[in-house]
């Protein structure tokens, strides 16, 4: 994959965008991207995630009280400084020294501005990743019925998911316009999702990840509020997606779509 991203890398500063669902690989795929791109095609890349993004949480907290409550939890559309996205993107773009923001999901808040490392000199990728990187919004007869049970019982009015479905449909497409080249990563099932979002959990418990760490039921309602999206995403982004990666259950690869092939 390095050397096809390698091939549209013209003279100008590439931003790929790699859209995939919690747990399939994002991070891991980002890091060995950057590596491969430098060591065997010459080719500086940053890499931004979408996680890091977060608004914080004071935030977060004021938006669930002016709007609605499960907007104090990270991770939907709205829950984000999209400014801050077009800003760095742009920056690098330009040349121009960057600051990459760093969120800490153990603290659940921004790490302060003066602890977030600095990009010098050109940089020709961007490495833009999450999970609902290159989103587009859903036709608003489709938010209607609730879709799980995170829906039924905390969102009975529709509120948070109509404007969950507003802010993607406005803000974020001004950042999801940066991007040059869109990979989707696509696990064979929902069940994949809670399965590998629970092996993370999993890990952070063995290494003592203290009282931050969810336990399995947590996982289940903290993934519902991704579902209607990823969802529709899967049924939408690979007729778009410039290459669609289908994974099997082990995270591996089982076959590649290229838009381009």
């Amino acid at each position: 994959m390095a050397a096809w991203v390698a091939e549209h890398v013209q003279g100008r500063t590439l931003v790929l965008g790699i859209n995939g669902a919690q747990g399939t690989g994002k991070s891991t795929l980002s890091r060995l991207l950057q590596r491969l791109l430098e060591r065997s095609h010459g080719h500086r890349a940053a890499i931004l995630s979408l996680d890091d993004l977060y608004l914080t949480s004071a935030e977060r907290l004021q938006r669930a009280h002016a709007i609605h409550p499960l907007l104090a939890t990270r991770g939907v559309p709205g829950t984000h400084d999209v400014d801050l996205g077009v800003r760095v993107i742009r920056g690098l773009r330009q040349g121009e020294p960057v600051a990459l923001p760093r969120f800490d999901k153990a603290t659940d808040d921004r790490v302060p501005v003066a602890q977030w490392p600095r990009w010098e000199g050109p940089c020709d990728v961007v490495i833009f990743e999450g999970w609902c990187v290159g989103a587009r919004p859903q036709r608003s007869e489709d938010l209607k019925e609730p879709i799980n049970g995170l829906e039924r019982l905390e969102d009975a009015s529709g509120e948070w998911r109509w404007y969950v479905n507003r802010e993607l449909g406005g803000r974020y497409q001004r950042l999801f316009a940066e991007i040059d080249l869109l990979v989707m990563l696509r696990p064979r099932d929902f069940d994949r999702v809670y399965e590998w979002r629970e092996e993370q959990e999993a890990r952070l418990r063995s290494a003592g990840g203290g009282e931050r760490v969810m336990a399995p039921s947590a996982v289940r309602r903290f993934v519902m509020h991704f579902e209607r999206l990823t969802r529709f995403m899967w049924e939408e982004m690979p007729s778009r997606a410039d290459a669609v990666v289908y994974l099997d259950d082990d995270h591996m690869p089982a076959r590649v779509e290229l838009q381009d092939a």
